[in-house]
């Protein structure tokens, strides 16, 4: 079964406080019953909102005749089967040649989801799809690695093994702006192409539910002209 996505009024719930708390703490925001934390943020305080621009990830042509945004969870399995199978077919065959621009995008169900896109943002545009790889291809090791702690660290040592230095990380994973920022701009996005689960995709302005390669190569060769 397709993991299911946090509704619109859990995310909001999410946002509505003015600051981070660590795990434990009474009042911290929750989603889907967890409360949020950020694994470098032991020391962090309530602080304003402030105003975050989110980068794009994006692979392919910037004027590539078709456009395909994937929104996708760090801890979704179908997310990590997709990845590690189809999506390495359309890179090859369609972003790769300059026919797809393709755009990743995260969604977040839990904390470690959140935990892992600020790792794998950690490293810039260069580094990301490269990280979230890592990420996807361990993704049974790190989320079942036990205690809160444990999964933090392995996501920690992923990016290590990228080239990350400690307190690069360290500042990523508790940079509660950015957080905050994150889960805004995915409310938004969800909320504007229709997205219910993961991973989901939107083929010039269509969105679509996850699929073979041979119902994507369809789908794209159609509107390729092909």
């Amino acid at each position: 079964m397709k993991q299911r996505m946090m509704t619109i009024a859990l995310a909001t719930a999410l946002v509505a406080g003015a600051g981070w708390w660590v795990a434990g703490t009474p009042s911290a925001p929750t989603v889907n019953g967890q409360a949020i934390a950020l694994p470098g943020a032991a020391n962090a305080q309530e602080s304003e909102a402030a105003d975050v621009t989110i980068q794009e990830m994006v692979l392919g042509a910037e004027d590539a005749p078709v456009e395909m945004i994937e929104y996708a969870s760090f801890t979704c399995p179908h997310c990590a089967t997709f990845h590690q199978g189809v999506f390495k077919n359309l890179k090859q065959d369609y972003i790769d040649t300059g026919k797809v621009k393709f755009t990743y995008r995260e969604v977040y169900f839990d904390r470690y989801g959140l935990w892992g896109s600020l790792v794998a943002r950690c490293g810039g545009e260069d580094r990301f799809f490269g990280i979230a790889d890592m990420i996807y291809q361990t993704q049974g090791e790190w989320s079942r690695a036990g205690s809160e702690a444990a999964i933090a660290d392995e996501l920690r040592k992923i990016g290590r093994i990228a080239g990350l230095e400690n307190d690069q990380l360290e500042a990523c994973l508790s940079n509660g702006d950015k957080a905050r920022g994150l889960i805004e701009w995915y409310q938004a996005n969800a909320e504007e192409h229709g997205i219910n689960s993961t991973p989901s995709f939107v083929i010039d302005g269509e969105t679509f539910s996850n699929m073979s390669y041979s119902e994507f190569q369809e789908i794209l060769d159609e509107k390729l002209g092909s």
